[in-house]
């Protein structure tokens, strides 16, 4: 007669102490283990979105940026697509996103595969149409925040436009910097209007484009009565830039080394490691 041998548990003959602390390095394990396979699933894409409303220098950056002088240009009605060179092996693919409201949400197609988003203000005329051009960012703020979780949110850009343009008094500081603050208090008070709309439950509409949607998200940030600030926006940093496109007639000394005015948007693609 066969005698089945006795199987004797590695656990016997540990102490309990010993077989708590073995417990908590398989679950710390076990984290970590979740924790890494998730972040190496995330998805971030390699490309840049330029988006923004019709008119506002769009077309005039991509050309600058892929053949270093500004074409003649006018609305586009099609995405256009073009390889901009970083540095002698490193090109970075840039889409333009017509702006006209029609098909402008185009860009929802490209923004899984985007690394960052550049939205283009026209600085000269955000005093007159901010209500709109905010009704736009909104839409693209919406979309950023909706993105599945296995995606990384790409970068955000506020590009200040046609900075050249801009008239200030000598006490003001530059046209950059004049630029940059006037779209940035123009935006943060549109957006921040249609956030206490929604939150009254009045909706958006009256706010921007005829049968925009009044459901969207987006506008969530981090401060005490959740007023809307670009810096405390829960959806991720947001970075400012002030460029311009046409050289005109500015003097050297006021061009300084950026003879096309697009050196700080370069500046940020750089540190973005793209």
């Amino acid at each position: 007669m066969s005698v089945t041998p006795e199987v004797v548990p590695f656990t016997n003959g540990l102490s309990p102490p010993t077989l708590l602390l073995l417990s908590l390095v398989l679950v710390v394990g076990l984290l970590i283990v979740i924790t890494f396979s998730r972040r190496k699933a995330r998805f971030r894409g390699n490309a840049l979105l330029l988006v923004g409303p019709q008119d506002s220098g769009k077309t005039a950056i991509i050309s600058t940026l892929a053949y270093n002088q500004t074409l003649p240009s006018h609305t586009s009605l099609q995405v256009n697509t073009s390889l901009v060179p970083l540095s002698p092996a490193r090109f970075l693919p840039v889409v333009d996103i017509p702006g006209h409201p029609r098909i402008r949400d185009q860009f929802q197609e490209h923004l899984v595969n985007a690394r960052a988003v550049a939205f283009v203000v026209d600085a000269s005329t955000i005093s007159r149409n901010g209500t709109t051009v905010a009704e736009h960012l909104h839409y693209v703020l919406h979309a950023i925040t909706s993105l599945p979780p296995s995606h990384l949110a790409p970068s955000l850009l506020i590009l200040a436009h046609k900075c050249d343009l801009m008239k200030t008094a000598a006490s003001s500081g530059s046209s950059t910097d004049v630029a940059i603050s006037r779209v940035r208090t123009i935006l943060e008070r549109e957006l921040e209007k249609r956030r206490e709309a929604q939150s009254s439950g009045m909706g958006v509409e009256g706010l921007g484009a005829e049968g925009e949607r009044s459901d969207m998200g987006g506008l969530d940030c981090s401060s005490p009565r959740g007023i809307f600030k670009f810096a405390d926006w829960e959806g991720g940093e947001v970075d400012f830039a002030g460029t311009w496109a046409n050289v005109g007639e500015l003097k050297d000394e006021e061009k300084g080394t950026d003879t096309d005015g697009l050196a700080s948007l370069r500046s940020w693609l750089e540190q973005l490691s793209l």
